[in-house]
């Protein structure tokens, strides 16, 4: 039964994560913040999502939200991506952590929802530390 499982797995190219509890959903998303990729951190965009860069709060299509992001990442070179807290319940959860980028560090924070057998964020905010 746990080959057949395996297989449909393989088959389908795609493994749902959201029933596993020892499953991080942070950890690909800080991958992509560490690296700048608005791309594949795009594909866990919510298809609508908050997204909020130095107070700028924009509700946005996935595209947009990638686009937002590939200007900050452009301006705003990623270094270093940290979370310092992580909390939640089952179908929703947020992280804070530290972005040290061109230079600067950010606060961002980010919330995910159980969207079907995923997680996707839906909302991600950027605010400079002081």
């Amino acid at each position: 039964m746990v080959l057949l499982s395996a297989l449909s797995v393989l088959a389908s190219g795609h493994r749902s994560y959201a029933q596993d509890a020892s499953y991080d959903v942070f950890n690909p998303i800080v991958k992509y913040l560490k690296m700048g990729d608005a791309d594949k951190l795009s594909a866990w965009f919510s298809d609508n999502l908050e997204i909020t860069i130095f107070s700028t709060t924009n509700d946005s299509s996935r595209n947009q939200a990638r686009q937002i992001m590939k200007s900050f990442f452009k301006s705003y070179t990623p270094r270093e991506f940290e979370i310092t807290h992580k909390a939640g319940r089952p179908k929703m959860k947020y992280a804070l952590g530290t972005l040290n980028a061109g230079g600067e560090l950010f606060l961002v924070t980010i919330f995910v929802n159980l969207s079907g057998t995923d997680y996707k964020i839906q909302s991600l905010k950027i605010e400079r530390l002081d």
